[in-house]
This record gives C-alpha cells, structure tokens and sequence, in this order.
C-alpha cells in the first residue's frame, strides 16, 4: 500500500517595504500526490479587515495579484524556466508560463493550455482558507525535485497592499526572483 507523502508547511513572511496594517498570519501546506501538487494556504487574522474579492466565476483571468490572492511559483530545481499560478478567494485563477525571470512564454501557453479545477475557499471574520490541486501535467516536466516560491498578496479595506512570501530576497517585493523559490520538494510521480 501506497502512503501519501507528508505535508510541509511553511510560514509566509510579510516584506518590509510594505508592512501590513492588519496583525495576520500566513502558512501554506504543500504535498506532492501522485498525480499533483496540492496546495493549502491559510490567512488568520481579522478578515473584516481585508478586501477580498466576492465570489465570481472559477475562469482562468489575469490581474489576480492586483488585489488579494495567493500564488505559487514552480520551477524544476535549478532551471531558469517556471510557472506561475495565481488564485483568487474569488476561484477565479491564473496560470503562466516563463522561459526565464519575467520572460513570458506566450506560445508554450497556447500548445499546452492549463485547465484548473477553481480553488476551494473558506471565509470566516478570522481566516480565508484556499486549497487547491494543480496537476502535475501543469507542472514543469520530470523533474525530480521541484523548487517553489509561495506568496500572497493581501488588500486592506483602503487599497494598502502588503507581499508575503516564503523569502524575499530582494529590497522590493518580487515574486519572480529565483532567489524566491526556497522550498524544495519531490516532484509528483506523473
């Protein structure tokens, strides 16, 4: 018999040059299944505090990161190519691909189109609860270790935005930083 492999949590870190005004917390848990990666973030702190998106359709759409949400960069271990996958409370998601830091590749997203299933959200005055599964064929190809950057972005009621992420490796707030992606894991089987 097959056992799942464990989930890892890590704690999400506010960046200094925009620090929240909301005392918050943010961890994520990850696992990698046989045929996935799941994903399970978790937001504490009081909610009525924070702009969150109303419940929309679960489509893929871009922008996510204007407002709060919750996305994760995965690259195979050491390569310069990386995807990016951006989910809203609202299930509304995003999911990109790059050839290297910030360098979109619009065609490997055209022949191999990443359908999600909308992320599963809970809402209460003190947490948002996220989780979602992104198949493994949205993941790079056959790596056998794969290196993630977990981040989030949270709205306050009056627009303030603050960025959380594993490691901030840089002065100002970039997801996209290598240097970012600090959490390595076996990659999903299939």
């Amino acid at each position: 018999m097959t056992h799942p492999a464990p989930s890892l949590r890590a704690t999400l870190h506010c960046h200094v040059a925009t620090p929240s005004r909301v005392k918050l917390s943010v961890t994520a848990d990850v696992q990698a299944q046989a045929d996935a990666l799941r994903l399970r973030y978790t937001l504490r702190g009081d909610t009525r505090l924070l702009r969150i998106p109303a419940p929309t359709a679960p489509v893929p759409t871009d922008g996510l990161w204007r407002h709060t949400c919750f996305e994760a960069f995965v690259a195979a271990d050491d390569e310069p190519a990386y995807r990016e996958f951006n989910f809203s409370p609202s299930s509304a998601w995003a999911a990109y691909r790059f050839a290297s830091e910030r360098q979109r590749d619009p065609n490997a997203e055209a022949r191999e189109p990443v359908l999600l299933r909308p992320p599963q959200v809970t809402v209460t005055p003190q947490a948002i609860t996220l989780t979602v599964r992104v198949p493994a064929t949205a993941l790079p190809r056959s790596p056998a270790v794969l290196s993630l950057g977990l981040c989030a972005v949270i709205e306050e009621l009056d627009g303030h935005l603050s960025y959380w992420a594993l490691h901030h490796p840089a002065a100002h707030a970039d997801f996209h930083h290598r240097d970012g992606r600090t959490l390595r894991l076996a990659a999903p089987l299939s």
